[in-house]
């Protein structure tokens, strides 16, 4: 059973950084695409990060230039690392699996096949 556990929200100020982490167990990550996720109060879940098998990342607009993902494939874990945090960021940070290995850029919530229980980043003002 493939288990995702996020861990590293908190309340913070606006312009200030956070690192999450998303630890794997039952699923060897290396050969499988990693995604971020958020989703604020009355919102779809949105895109947020992608980084693939072979460490190709991509971002939504909105985070290009503030946000890093990255991959510790001996620890099975998949960072997201934030700064200059912005009030708009605050959400539900989720971390999701890939439904299949070896992909390359993929963004629809669809085609994520495990998912973290989420962790929540709140940026105040």
């Amino acid at each position: 059973q493939v288990q995702l556990v996020e861990s590293g929200g908190g309340l913070v100020q606006a312009g200030a950084s956070l690192r999450l982490s998303c630890a794997a167990s039952g699923r060897a990550l290396s050969r499988y695409g990693m995604g971020w996720f958020r989703q604020a109060p009355g919102r779809e879940r949105e895109f947020v990060a992608r980084i693939t098998w072979s460490d190709d990342t991509y971002y939504t607009d909105s985070v290009k230039g503030r946000f890093t993902i990255s991959r510790d494939n001996a620890k099975n874990t998949v960072y997201l690392k934030m700064n200059s945090l912005k009030p708009e960021d605050t959400a539900v940070y989720y971390c999701a699996s890939d439904r299949a290995p070896f992909r390359s850029k993929v963004v629809r919530t669809s085609e994520y096949e495990y998912w973290g229980q989420g962790t929540q980043v709140t940026v105040s003002s």
